[in-house]
């Protein structure tokens, strides 16, 4: 089933189909057609984003699906290549470009409530969500990483949560200057 143009239009408007299926085989679709003899990658992730508001999922507002694609590109390039063979006939398969795609909104919907959760546990004090939030995480976090995550923690009182752990045992800081990260020590 090809869906571009009016075909899609249609399954979009009647609802019979998820547009978080529909718009993952229009991307492919766009994608085999390739009509910029650049740029085609960027303009899909464009489209996504796009399609995915219209939809109702914000959650690209919040969390980067670009740099999520980029770091699984990959796997990204597989799946397109299972997709698209046999594209021109309209004999080709959706679904593994499809199983990608929901695989970076989950990625993005998981990252997104990991950062919620940092911001909506109000009962704890900042230097101690600085602590949960490098406890919880497996191998280094950076700074910037962790003013990311909490961003209505000030950079002083990141500063000042770091330096104490550190002084505690709690966690080790490796790397210097711009590469300083810090790592939890196992107790």
């Amino acid at each position: 089933m090809r869906l571009m143009t009016e075909h899609f239009l249609e399954e979009w408007n009647s609802g019979k189909t998820d547009k978080l299926l529909l718009i993952p085989m229009f991307i492919l679709d766009f994608l085999c057609i390739h009509p910029f003899e650049d740029g085609n990658g960027r303009m899909s992730r464009l489209l996504t984003l796009l399609l995915l508001y219209r939809a109702g999922f914000i959650v690209g507002k919040y969390i980067s699906i670009e740099m999520l694609s980029e770091e699984s590109k990959e796997t990204c390039y597989e799946a397109l290549q299972d997709c698209s063979a046999e594209w021109h006939e309209s004999n080709n398969l959706y679904e593994p470009f499809v199983k990608y795609y929901l695989g970076i909104l989950i990625k993005a919907s998981n990252e997104f409530e990991s950062r919620v959760e940092y911001l909506s546990d109000n009962k704890i004090s900042k230097p101690e969500r600085v602590k949960r939030l490098i406890q919880n995480t497996v191998g280094k976090i950076n700074k910037k990483e962790i003013l990311e995550k909490c961003p209505d923690i000030s950079k002083k009182t990141v500063e000042r949560t770091l330096a104490d752990l550190v002084k505690e045992g709690l966690i080790e800081k490796v790397g210097a200057s711009s590469a300083t990260a810090y790592v939890w020590i196992q107790k």
